[in-house]
């Protein structure tokens, strides 16, 4: 467990329990994680989620973009997704990470490229659903939290395996404040 790790750790913990508040200050903390992560999963060999770090820092900075444009007096207005969204971003999902798992695979000496590869679709999906303030990127990154947990700690990632766990906590109780504001009315238009 390196310092790197440990500093990566705290920063995301921040940035999630921003994001669960709907603060648009979650964004300078996500880019800093990010970019340290990526160094971290490299050193692992999960390549999937380093490559997803940087996947992370673009939509990051739209994100930012977009929850300042969605600003009003309640904070960051969220909503749900329609029936034929989520089924299409579903299928959508299935899809990319059979392609990306298979590649990963195939391509390079990844130690669990179907995981990996599982956690990194995943949590694309979820990090577009999230800049896009829908309540449905919480159930994903809960997914993300209970598979990624045992990945991380079997590769020695200890640090950030507990920093999953706390995830999990911190993406359930951001799911249920989300589900309240879209409840009382501050869901996009």
């Amino acid at each position: 467990m390196s310092e790197l790790e440990w500093l990566a750790a705290a920063l995301v913990l921040t940035n999630v329990a921003l994001v669960a508040l709907r603060s648009v200050w979650n964004y300078p903390f996500a880019l800093a994680a990010v970019t340290l992560y990526a160094f971290v999963f490299f050193e692992a060999k999960l390549y999937s989620d380093m490559l997803l770090q940087g996947f992370f820092f673009v939509l990051n900075l739209y994100g930012w973009a977009a929850w300042l444009r969605a600003r009003d007096d309640s904070g960051i207005p969220v909503g749900w997704m329609t029936q034929r969204a989520r089924a299409i971003w579903g299928v959508v999902t299935v899809i990319a990470w059979v392609i990306w798992s298979a590649a990963m695979h195939r391509f390079t000496d990844a130690v669990a490229p179907w995981i990996d590869g599982a956690i990194a679709m995943l949590s694309i999906t979820a990090q577009w659903l999230l800049a896009r303030r829908r309540v449905e990127s919480w159930w994903l990154w809960i997914l993300v939290d209970l598979i990624a947990v045992p990945l991380f700690a079997w590769r020695g990632l200890y640090a950030t395996s507990i920093v999953y766990v706390l995830l999990l906590g911190l993406s359930v109780d951001g799911l249920i404040q989300w589900r309240r504001a879209a409840a009382a009315g501050t869901a996009p238009a």
